[in-house]
Parts: structure tokens; C-alpha cells; sequence
């Protein structure tokens, strides 16, 4: 069967800068596919590539087995939440939607009720006459996920949807695309946050335009071959000096007023002896995905 998104091989350079390296992936009906990495990573290239926006220099994006550079049908079918703005801020709720209505010439009745129903799952009814430059920012993305889709599409792309939203709007936005995958529809979303990996049925880590790794997140979290410590005590400066030194060390990320650390298999001891004279400890914590997949970003930098 075809998938909703395929990304096959996909290359796309600007001037100097290879943005897009081979990137492949595939995306079915029911899918929420997590595209995973940090800025520069070519997320953003992928989307606008398979919403037709760009050109690639080779490889291939299909939509539903469609060119999405081509017609009418693409756009029927497609869905685009943008990382940039893409509403008209001087213009209220209702009003953008009305805009977008009339761009997919929505007839009036099934218009207001889509409109309704979207406006009640993103809570944004009691909202409706605001102005879009009055919107927080949680608010904002989710009258542009509701334009997104006052036309029903099959396939829904996101661009870094939660960039800048409050925690609790974070939430309720990734409720929302679960509540639409289970209706068959599949949502390819780009991210640059780990920890919403495991909000994903399947997550693809990108890295200079290219998958590291991809699979369901507990099969990938089950594979991760490194040791997860925190780092408490000793002066911070030579504690971070100390760490860099060491072979071993694969990763290390700020954890409050702590280190976590990412190790070779069976380096504990090595680690903790040259920790030990600057007055600070190893302590094992559970390994996240930021552990496994800064691990292998920081890998393949080195």
C-alpha cells in the first residue's frame, strides 16, 4: 500500500550548505511521525519539500503517490502548519477562518460546521472575535492548526508546532494530533524538543539532512548502548573541563543545578576517579531520549 509521505533520498543544497542529505522516510495512514533533531538538522527543508513549496536537486516527495508541486488534488489532500506565522493578525479567529474557507471554497453551512467543531476541540469558541495579535502563543498555534484543517486533509504537516508555546498548550496541541491520527490521518511533525519523542508513534532523529535513527520510540529507547549518570558536587567549570577530557564521556547536558552524563558501556569507574579529587559524584539515573539521541548527534559531530 502507499504511504501517505514518502521522503526518498531527498537532497537539496543552498550555496554551500547541504540541507537535505539523502533523507528518506515513509509515513502511513493513522501515523503521528515525529522528525526529530536540532536547528540545521533539515527539518524544515523536508516539510517544505513535501508541501511542494521548494524544488530538490534529486530524490523524491510524494503525497498520497502525488507530486506535491502538482494540482488541485495535492492541495485537497494536504494540510501545512508552517514554523513562521501565517495568519493574518489583524483579523480575528473567525475571521481567519472565514479566509481560509473561502481559499478551499468551502460552501457556508459545511464551512460553519467545521468551524465549530474545531473551534470547540481547541477551545478557541470563547475567542472567536479576538484579534490573531492578541492570541498567546499557544493560542495562536492552534487557530492555525484549526485553519490547517477546516478542509479535512489526509495528511497533515508541522513544522515545529509547539516553538514558543506554554507547557499546557503543548499538551493540549499534541492531544489534539493523536485525536486526528486516530481517525485515520497521518501527521508528519517536526520538533527540535527530545522529550517529545515519546509523544510519537514513530520518530526519525535527523541530523545534517539525513536519519540517524528510526524506529518506535520504546524500540529505540531499548536500544540505547551507553550508561546515564547525574553529576553532582565539585566547582562546575572543573567538573566540565574534567569531563570533556575523557574518552569516554560521549555526552554531557545541563540537569538543573546537576551534569547528566552520557558514558561508554563500563566506564563508571574511570569517570568517577577523575571525579573524585574535584569533590563531585556519579549517580545512575534511567536513560531519555535526549541521552540516546544526543549520544549519537554528538557521535557523529566527533
Amino acid at each position: 500500500m502507499e504511504p501517505a509521505l514518502r521522503a526518498a533520498a531527498m537532497a537539496k543544497r543552498f550555496g554551500e550548505v547541504a540541507a537535505l542529505a539523502g533523507l528518506s522516510f515513509e509515513v502511513p495512514a493513522g501515523e503521528l511521525y515525529g522528525l526529530v533533531g536540532p536547528d540545521g538538522a533539515g527539518k524544515t527543508t523536508a516539510i517544505r519539500a513535501l508541501a511542494g513549496l521548494l524544488d530538490l536537486d534529486s530524490g523524491e516527495a510524494r503525497v498520497l503517490g502525488m507530486d506535491p508541486r502538482g494540482g488541485g488534488a495535492v492541495r485537497e489532500a494536504l494540510g501545512l502548519l508552517p514554523q513562521q506565522y501565517s495568519l493574518y493578525r489583524d483579523l480575528s479567529v473567525g475571521e481567519n477562518l472565514r479566509f481560509f474557507a473561502r481559499l478551499y471554497a468551502l460552501p457556508r453551512k459545511v464551512f460553519e460546521r467545521r468551524a465549530e467543531r474545531l473551534l470547540a476541540i481547541t477551545r478557541l469558541d470563547r475567542f472567536v472575535d479576538r484579534r490573531a495579535d492578541a492570541l498567546s502563543g499557544g493560542m495562536y498555534k492552534k487557530l492555525a492548526l484549526a485553519a490547517a484543517l477546516l478542509h479535512e486533509p489526509r495528511v497533515l504537516l508541522l513544522d515545529e508546532p509547539t516553538n514558543g508555546v506554554d507547557p499546557v498548550s503543548r499538551r493540549e496541541l499534541w492531544a489534539l494530533l493523536h485525536e486526528f491520527v486516530q481517525g485515520g490521518m497521518a501527521v508528519l511533525v517536526s520538533t527540535p524538543y527530545m522529550d517529545e519523542a515519546e509523544r510519537c508513534d514513530r520518530v526519525g532523529l535527523a541530523y545534517r539532512g539525513q536519519l540517524l535513527l528510526e524506529g518506535a520510540p520504546a524500540d529505540l529507547l531499548r536500544g540505547y548502548d551507553g550508561e546515564a549518570y547525574e553529576v553532582g558536587g565539585g566547582e562546575r567549570d572543573l567538573v566540565d573541563q574534567s569531563l570533556d577530557s575523557l574518552a569516554a564521556v560521549r555526552a554531557v547536558t545541563p540537569a538543573g543545578s546537576r551534569l547528566r552524563v552520557d558514558l561508554s558501556p563500563g566506564a563508571r569507574d574511570e569517570v568517577a576517579a577523575a571525579l573524585l579529587p574535584l569533590g563531585a559524584s556519579l549517580r545512575p539515573v534511567a536513560p531519555t531520549f535526549e541521552d540516546l539521541f544526543l549520544s549519537r548527534i554528538r557521535g557523529e559531530a566527533r
